[in-house]
């Protein structure tokens, strides 16, 4: 879909549904301007409906005899407390309304929406993404008939602000580089498991480090992570016919002293539990067990549409997690390639022993910092529910980065304690250290259990598990938290 700024008069545009956010007080130019060229139909119509502009309020008037077939009202509430929240949520409502409309083109009238807090940049960019999320649809295993996906018709989104500036370009292209971003990830995660295997985020790597020349691919196999003594990793992936890979991409948009930025994203395709097997009951959703390395590979894919002037390191640490009769089984102790021993107690424990391996590995790039991503525990599920990522970090300043970038983006985190006082729960009679911490504190044991490999860089991790997909009727990948990260990466970039 095309995104077209303009700053024409409104009287000379026209469209098949036209938007019309209004505040609650004062005067819209806009709607006077479209109820003068209606003679006064707009303002009868209000009148009529007794429709008011609080908060969340729309009204939809079809108007055939005017340049703008079916307009849509859309209520902003106060403007003193329109706030990004907000902007985020209306946002989402009104891409709802114009998909469910679903018209050829629309007309976006922005040029009143933005507040003293709010730049009509920013409000351009929440709205064109917003409108780019609405559109997306998974069609890769579904087929014609009653079950095919509804096609949409919308070629064109024309947004009328009040000035076209540098700004306002940069906004409509981020957006569109974050969409891209996140409809990547969404695909890869909406994917069957029997289609989306290790093999297959290779595949899907390979073929994105094809599209730039500042983009370079290096693939570890089970052989060569042997060799460097991934001990952790490969007792995941060794319980499945399918082979884990250890996926390593580099893109290269600054010089090459500058340290870049590294994130590593768990990429368990398939999540049975392992010999701690999980119940049967939704774990077909163990499928998107993989949206830290679907995360990944987005983010890597919006740096190469902004051509970030920044160099970054994604890591996918890919396996399935089955219980074949090479499983681990509780009570094995690995080494990992850091030299450290693990008691595995509980095999669905698993994503942690994939990282662990992998944030060692990474550490040989010299990151400036290093980003974790990950669907990791059930605990920060219940902590934080499926609204906000939890946060943890060896780095105050890299969590307060990641939470500003997070608060831009409209992609929330919540930061949760990770002192030494939880560290004594991983205690291990027989090895280094346990895979798990027992009951309580399930988040903050293990992003404990990762700060061991990351002791001598600054360290952050995301745990994914409630943001990362939808279940229910609405059930499917979300492809966040690529917007937090690709916000954090064009924050680190200036």
């Amino acid at each position: 879909m095309q995104f077209i700024t303009t700053s024409k008069d409104i009287s000379k545009l026209y469209s098949q549904c036209t938007v019309i956010p209004l505040f609650d007080r004062g005067k819209s130019k806009v709607f006077t301007s479209l109820d003068e060229m209606s003679d006064g139909f707009l303002k009868k119509t209000v009148a009529h409906t007794a429709f008011v502009a609080k908060f969340k309020k729309h009204l939809v008037i079809h108007a055939p005899h005017t340049r703008h077939k079916t307009i849509i009202l859309v209520g902003l509430g106060s403007r003193t407390e329109f706030n990004r929240s907000r902007l985020n949520q209306i946002a989402g409502r009104i891409a709802a309304q114009i998909t469910a409309i679903n018209p050829k083109s629309v007309l976006y009238c922005l040029s009143e929406m933005h507040t003293r807090s709010l730049d009509e940049a920013l409000c351009l960019r929440q709205v064109a993404l917003a409108l780019h999320q609405a559109l997306y649809r998974y069609t890769a295993t579904r087929n014609s008939g009653k079950h095919k996906a509804t096609k949409n018709k919308l070629q064109s989104c024309t947004v009328h602000i009040s000035e076209e500036n540098t700004q306002t370009r940069r906004a409509i292209k981020e957006a569109d580089a974050i969409a891209h971003g996140m409809n990547l990830a969404r695909d890869l995660g909406n994917l069957p498991p029997n289609i989306c295997t290790p093999s297959y985020m290779v595949q899907q790597a390979r073929k994105l480090v094809r599209s730039s020349k500042k983009l370079h691919l290096r693939v570890l196999r089970e052989t060569d992570m042997r060799r460097m003594g991934m001990g952790a990793f490969l007792s995941v992936s060794q319980g499945s016919a399918e082979p884990g890979y250890l996926v390593c991409m580099e893109y290269r948009g600054a010089a090459k002293s500058k340290a870049p930025v590294a994130i590593v994203g768990k990429g368990i395709t398939f999540d049975t539990g392992g010999i701690s097997i999980k119940p049967s009951a939704t774990m077909d959703e163990m499928k998107f067990d993989m949206s830290g390395a679907g995360s990944v590979l987005g983010t890597m894919a919006s740096c190469v549409r902004l051509a970030l002037p920044i160099n970054v390191v994604g890591l996918m640490a890919c396996a399935e997690n089955m219980p074949g009769g090479k499983a681990s089984k509780p009570g094995d102790i690995v080494q990992t390639m850091s030299k450290q021993t693990v008691e595995i107690l509980n095999t669905d424990a698993e994503g942690r022993l994939v990282l662990c391996d992998a944030l060692t590995y990474v550490q040989r790039y010299k990151p400036e910092c290093i980003i974790d991503i990950a669907t990791l525990t059930g605990a920060c599920v219940v902590a934080l529910g499926q609204v906000t990522s939890g946060l943890m970090a060896n780095d105050q300043a890299l969590a307060d980065e990641l939470l500003a970038a997070g608060e831009d983006a409209g992609d929330h985190t919540w930061q949760l304690p990770m002192s030494d006082d939880y560290q004594s729960q991983l205690d291990s009679n027989f090895a280094d250290m346990a895979n798990i911490g027992g009951r309580w504190a399930g988040t903050i044991t293990a992003a404990c259990f990762l700060s061991r490999y990351t002791e001598k860089y600054r360290w952050a991790h995301l745990d994914i598990a409630g943001v990362a997909w939808h279940s229910g009727s609405k059930k499917g990948s979300t492809g966040r938290p690529v917007p937090l990260l690709t916000q954090f990466l064009i924050s680190y970039s200036k």
